[in-house]
């Protein structure tokens, strides 16, 4: 199977020789605006740079940000039923992916649990970046494993070409019976430039192909059930099959933003609203009565409650920058981010549990320069927020943390080919947590790459970075019952910061109508931190049970990473069937081990993704092909994972060319998951308990003017 994929993903460079020379136009280059410094294109970075454009995120948009960007190359999904995802970045996830909304962090609590949503989630975003490689560490250690940009284009520093202009898509999904809609409108007055979008989705809960558990999960019941003593009554539970239950998600936005755009400046402020209310799937509680009920009152039954959080988040954001060109400052770029988020979980409708919140401000500046042939951005970046969680289930008292930094990227080309970049970033991070007192951290990150331009459109590059990163509130002050991941969690207060030493070669070849590229990586993590099964001390006693859950403690220990990605495209025009054709295709994989030989858990298994399309005019018609492997070797306390194929097809129509709407108007029509695979992601908690969703016929309209 190895074998195939990584012929399936290399097969457009066979293709190479015969489209060159059918085109003398190269493609349009896609240009990386999240890299610190002046703007370049992906292929001008060492390691894999990703960007996707509003038709692109449309294609392949989802309920959360991880399901949104699962396809692309090295990016694999948290998956948390249809409600809640992050991405996951060759392997690495949580606190060491960096997810920001126009180069800022998010300030939610996604990073803390996996069933807490993304406050970004793509369905009114203009782009959405994925860099990771030594221009990451622009934004600190803790982006060891990425960054995640999402662009709103609410605050702009171009005025429009046009005058006035509108975007409106709208979708509807079988497979859950649900509705999408999102809006936008941006006009100009004089210098003035007003955006404003909102967005909503209703979706029900999604069918599934079979069984709810999986068949190791089911057979690990059984097997438990043979072995309980004899006599002692089993009660037999009702196995759920066909839908996911308490799989619902609705979610609401409202944004505007005002810009004033001068010959050499611009200033913008953009205020958003977002509220969502979805369940938590898997995780159904149980309530049991008769003696604690009223006299009189007779309950036969256990009741089960399906729990669901509902979250509210308010964002501002300012933004402005000056175009300076002084001979050394090239331009200045200060944004400034301020929100309250707060979320509630909800046992039952009007039974109130945990409230979280997390409010705080976030700055950075960054100062453009160049001098002496070098380009580069120096800078400074802040951010203090508030985190508390209150409630029975809060794991992670209150806590306050602040973190300052300061960083540096140069970069310099010669005419050569020949190419240098690197970075110095240090922080101070501090946490004041309610309970146990204040944590000091200071941290260093720095790295460095070099490239060449070859003759024949090849490009090779390499670079190697040291980061440092400094453990989360969860890992350092957990203490409690996480019904998310049915654990007893219990963090470490003594902790010290974790570090990576990484090592990344990159090769690609471009053409007039092809390309490929390979990325090999590997990491060695001195004091990785992750959880597994242990004991601890709960009401006095030294245990491995609390809440009636399993104890999870998080431990650090060395750790080595590695594994790349192999990816490629072709372009081939006026081809089979008189159809301009493109195909695209890569695979990624990534192995990790701890010290002491084990395996940890929730590692995405190697991946092939293949998409062609043909179009003809106005019509073009598209299938994508995903491949997994089995995952049998998931960590203490896991359980394996099968493997899965699946299949998408897109049919769509550009009704521009039929004068309706401007460039962008569209009907489609999509079948993913055609063939109703089981699909279980092996990056999931939820992996045995809920699949991802079944077959959906998805029909929709982008009308643009």
């Amino acid at each position: 199977m190895t074998r195939f994929l990584l012929l399936a993903s290399i097969s457009p460079l066979a293709f190479a020789p015969i489209v060159a020379a059918q085109s003398d136009e190269r493609r349009e280059e896609t240009i990386i605006v999240s890299a610190p410094g002046p703007e370049r294109s992906a292929d001008e970075l060492v390691g894999n740079a990703t960007a996707l454009d509003r038709e692109d995120i449309l294609q392949t948009l989802n309920a959360t940000l991880g399901d949104t960007l699962d396809r692309q190359p090295g990016v694999s999904t948290t998956f948390f039923g249809a409600g809640a995802s992050r991405p996951v970045l060759r392997g690495l996830g949580a606190e060491r992916v960096q997810v920001l909304t126009n180069g800022i962090g998010v300030i939610d609590v996604s990073a803390a649990s996996p069933d807490h949503q993304v406050t970004a989630d793509g369905i009114d975003a203009e782009k959405i970046e994925i860099l990771r490689g030594p221009a990451a560490l622009g934004y600190g250690g803790q982006a060891i494993g990425g960054v995640v940009n999402v662009i709103d284009g609410l605050i702009v520093d171009d005025l429009p070409d046009e005058p006035f202009s509108a975007d409106l898509f709208t979708a509807y999904n079988s497979v859950n019976e649900g509705t999408e809609l999102a809006g936008r409108g941006q006009f100009t007055a004089g210098q003035l430039v007003f955006t404003l979008s909102g967005s909503m989705r209703d979706f029900d809960n999604y069918d599934i192909p079979d069984f709810s558990e999986s068949a190791f999960q089911r057979a690990a019941e059984e097997e438990e059930h043979e072995v309980e003593e004899e006599g002692e009554e089993h009660e037999e539970e009702e196995e759920v099959r066909g839908t996911a239950e308490n799989s619902f998600v609705e979610t609401q936005t409202l944004s505007a933003g005002v810009s004033w755009v001068g010959d050499n400046a611009f200033l913008g402020v953009a205020i958003r609203q977002q509220t969502a209310e979805y369940g938590l799937p898997g995780h159904g509680h149980e309530e049991e009565h008769g003696e604690e009920e009223e006299e009189g009152e007779e309950h036969s039954e256990e009741e089960e409650e399906n729990p669901f959080i509902d979250l509210e988040q308010t964002r501002i954001d300012i933004r402005g920058g000056v175009s300076v060109n002084n001979g050394f400052l090239t331009d200045v770029i200060g944004t400034l981010a301020i929100v309250d988020y707060e979320h509630t979980e909800f046992e039952a409708p009007g039974e109130a549990g945990t409230v979280f919140a997390n409010e705080g401000v976030e700055a950075r500046a960054e100062f453009d320069h160049e001098f002496g042939g070098f380009e580069g951005a120096f800078g400074v970046q802040f951010s203090d927020r508030e985190f508390s969680a209150i409630g029975e289930e809060a794991f992670v008292t209150p806590t306050d943390i602040q973190n300052f930094g300061v960083f540096l990227y140069e970069g310099q080309e010669w005419d050569s080919g020949f190419g240098i970049e690197g970075g110095l970033r240090i922080d101070m991070v501090e946490y004041d947590n309610v309970e146990f007192g204040t944590a000091d951290f200071d941290l260093f990150s720095g790295s460095f790459g070099a490239h060449k331009h070859l003759e024949g459109g090849m490009w090779i590059g390499g670079q190697i970075s040291y980061t440092e990163r400094a453990p989360s509130e969860s890992e350092l002050f957990a203490f409690g019952p996480h019904l998310a991941t049915d654990q007893f969690e219990v963090g470490d207060p003594t902790f010290g910061k974790e570090s990576g030493l990484n090592l990344e070669g990159t090769w690609r070849w471009t053409g007039d109508n092809a390309s490929v590229g390979i990325n090999v990586f590997a990491t060695e993590f001195t004091d990785f931190t992750y959880l597994t099964p242990g004991v601890a001390f709960i009401d006095g006693e030294l245990t491995d049970e609390g809440d009636g859950l399993a104890v999870f403690r998080f431990v650090q220990e060395d750790a080595s990473f590695y594994g790349g990605e192999i990816y490629g495209d072709l372009v081939i025009e006026e081809g089979f069937l008189g159809a301009d054709w493109e195909f695209n295709g890569s695979v990624d994989f990534v192995e990790a081990s701890l010290d002491d030989g084990g395996n940890l858990p929730f590692l995405p298994p190697i991946t092939f993704n293949g998409d062609v399309s043909a179009e003809w005019g106005a019509f073009e018609l598209g299938a994508a092909v995903t491949v997994a492997g089995d995952e049998n070797d998931p960590g203490i306390g896991q359980l394996p994972t099968d493997g899965y194929s699946t299949l998408d097809l897109r049919g769509e129509v550009d009704l521009s060319d039929f004068g309706i709407g401007a460039d962008g108007t569209e009907a489609f029509v999509e079948a993913r998951n055609v063939t109703d695979e089981e699909v279980r992601y092996t990056t999931s908690v939820l992996k045995d308990l809920i699949p991802a969703p079944g077959q959906n016929i998805r029909v929709g309209v982008r009308l643009a003017f």
